[in-house]
């Protein structure tokens, strides 16, 4: 072994370098990313890089760092165009680098609305340039009104922000209950509540069925029933498709991402890491069938030192499940899911959903604990999550619940007579 690739100068990326030369591995290795930019931090595109006054630098590392102690030969600003997982060879721009073992780590890209793409005032959140573009939008001096269309993470994220600096915010959502298949009917509902309680509107059950535009800047946008909605600034919230492209003809497996099996392996020596990786979690394969593909900050960094440990040393390849992980951060509050919300029941075990939150919900599957969504309670996601690592059952859950209601109880009876006193 002497040759690491990493493609995708991405989380996972960093971390799969990170990993192997903490680990001593001393061959060589290169980074490649289809950006100029070096490894930033992406959960913060779309939330305090938008509203905070003072722009911090989301990079990770300096550049210094990747030609110093980490021994890194950069590859930026040119994407990857080709795999030949027989010849273990693949094309940057004219350039063919043969590698020993090889990471996949090139993430997804957010999906558009036919017909936008030169239209100006039409925004996506997925780069540093994606956020650089939109922060200066919402600030622009004619912008009043800030249309989001999807409801999901990013979308809701974006339109706290929007609030936050005092636009009208209207998002836009096809389902008829927004994050429905993410969390689930009734905590979709919980937290469209969180909207509404802060100015936004949310109209679901609605298709965008144009985009209007005048002198080549958005004005509106033309909803199924003929409504015409006017906006300065329009976000596209619709999730993300894996960067797969130009893996077409590898030899590799793509079902919406790369396909690996349970040690994140795709072919000999190629290993995946981060959103486009599509792997058995063995965590649930006994309530959840098929595989998994995650978009989450936790998995992308875990999956990246794995991948690249696995493939500098494939017979040591084990295994690799996880509890996913993630957060959201909505206006002044957070929102906070581990595990899987599949299951047959939904039970809130603290606060109330009813105006969303603050509150704790637990997802049952057969007679495990599989999930759990938090609104403003922090202190009690990872408890569960430390309960569907470890493949507790339904009961073991209501059991730390009714636990974690009375230590609450208590701090509220002792904060009490500390007033009184």
């Amino acid at each position: 072994m002497t040759h690491l690739v990493v493609v995708g100068a991405s989380l996972a990326g960093l971390r799969a370098v990170e990993a192997v030369r903490r680990d001593g591995f001393d061959g060589d290795v290169t980074l490649v990313g289809a950006e100029e930019h070096l490894p930033y931090d992406r959960p913060p595109l779309s939330k305090e890089y938008l509203s905070a006054d003072e722009i911090a630098d989301p990079r990770y590392r300096e550049e210094e760092t990747f030609a110093g102690d980490l021994d890194v030969e950069l590859v930026l600003g040119t994407p990857a165009t080709a795999l030949d997982s027989a010849a273990r060879t693949v094309a940057v721009g004219e350039r063919t680098l043969s590698y020993d073992g090889l990471v996949i780590a090139t993430g997804a890209h957010a999906r558009v609305l036919p017909g936008t793409e030169d239209i100006a005032g039409v925004h996506t959140v997925r780069t540093l340039d994606d956020a650089i573009a939109l922060r200066a939008a919402l600030r622009a001096e004619h912008a009043r009104r800030l249309t989001v269309v999807g409801a999901g993470f990013i979308g809701s994220e974006v339109a706290a922000v929007g609030r936050k600096l005092g636009l009208e915010v209207t998002i836009l959502e096809a389902l008829e209950t927004p994050l429905a298949r993410a969390v689930g009917e009734r905590m979709g509902r919980a937290l469209t509540h969180l909207h509404r309680r802060h100015g936004t509107e949310v109209r679901t059950g609605v298709a965008v069925e144009e985009v209007l535009a005048e002198n080549g800047h958005v004005r509106g946008v033309r909803l199924g029933d003929g409504t015409e909605m006017a906006t300065d600034v329009l976000v596209v919230g619709i999730g993300a498709r894996p960067a797969t492209e130009w893996l077409e003809g590898s030899g590799l497996t793509i079902d919406d991402g790369v396909v690996a099996d349970e040690t994140l392996a795709a072919a000999p020596g190629v290993y995946v890491a981060g959103d486009v990786a599509r792997w058995p979690n063995a965590l649930f394969t006994d309530v959840a069938e098929g595989t998994m593909r995650l978009e989450h900050w936790t998995s992308a960094a875990d999956q990246g030192g794995r991948a690249a440990r696995h493939a500098v040393d494939p017979a040591a390849a084990t295994p690799y499940e996880t509890v996913p992980y993630f957060w959201s951060d909505w206006y002044d509050g957070r929102v906070q899911f581990v595990g899987i919300a599949a299951g047959e029941d939904i039970e809130v075990v603290a606060g109330d959903d009813a105006q969303g939150g603050p509150f704790t919900a637990i997802y049952r599957a057969g007679d495990r604990i599989v999930g759990a969504l938090a609104v403003d309670m922090p202190a009690e996601v990872m408890k569960y999550r430390r309960l569907i690592g470890g493949r507790k059952t339904w009961d073991d859950a209501l059991e730390l619940a009714e636990q974690r209601r009375r230590q609450r109880e208590e701090k509220a009876r002792q904060r009490a007579e500390g007033a009184c006193t």
